[in-house]
């Protein structure tokens, strides 16, 4: 796989941007809350002067689609839709919870991981996934938000590695889904691990027009919740 994509992700904490040229892979990533609007063009900017490119010069551009943080999530695709519109590029929307399972396999080895972020509100996102032979992966345990007492998995016998936020805040997670787990020690999903399912997805055409783009919150309404008087 030879494309040339940029990456970019702001759906948590962390702050990211990943280029992929051939094999060369050129990144910058830094934990910035609450910075990600005057963080992320500058690091677009450092990655493609790093690399030499230009965006016209990419075959696509994939963002973080979720799911975390509502305003973070929104920055990332604002910011990737109006890169991607600007040099009429396709763009791809990864999974957070799957780039965090391609950390974890990119620092441990691990090829089944439960990937669960701190959503407030006294739930959590979730995820499971396993690595297939090609490098991608695959979806075991069905991304969604819930409440942590009400997670449950159907793949109890699979030795997993566990990454996220999500089982810090709520440590008695591992007990109650009666797991023997591995902690990766990986929180947040970086856009580098993002590049490797986003080639798949380019492989597989899965690429959508700027317009298409579309964020996965799983929790649509807490915009709508906050809003005054609503």
């Amino acid at each position: 796989m030879t494309s040339k994509i940029l990456a970019l992700d702001t759906s948590t904490e962390n702050c990211s941007v990943a280029l992929k040229v051939g094999k060369e892979i050129f990144s910058c990533s830094e934990l910035a809350p609450r910075e990600h609007t005057t963080k992320i063009l500058p690091m677009v900017e450092k990655v493609m002067a790093q690399a030499q490119l230009k965006l016209t010069e990419l075959d696509a551009l994939a963002f973080g689609r979720g799911p975390g943080s509502f305003t973070g999530v929104r920055i990332g695709i604002g910011i990737a839709q109006g890169l991607a519109f600007g040099a009429d590029l396709p763009m791809i929307g990864v999974s957070t919870l799957a780039a965090m399972a391609q950390q974890t396999h990119r620092k441990t080895q691990a090829d089944h991981v439960l990937s669960a972020i701190d959503a407030r509100m006294n739930e959590i996102y979730v995820g499971g996934f396993m690595r297939l032979e090609n490098g991608d992966w695959c979806v075991l345990e069905e991304e969604a938000v819930v409440p942590p007492l009400q997670w449950d998995i159907a793949h109890k016998k699979a030795v997993w590695s566990i990454a996220g936020t999500g089982w810090q805040s709520y440590p008695e997670l591992m007990a109650q889904l009666q797991l023997n787990a591995q902690d990766s020690g990986v929180l947040y999903p970086e856009a580098q691990d993002m590049l490797i399912l986003a080639e798949h997805a380019f492989l597989r055409k899965e690429a959508c027009t700027p317009e298409q783009a579309s964020p996965v919150y799983l929790r649509d309404t807490v915009a709508w919740k906050k809003l005054p008087g609503r």
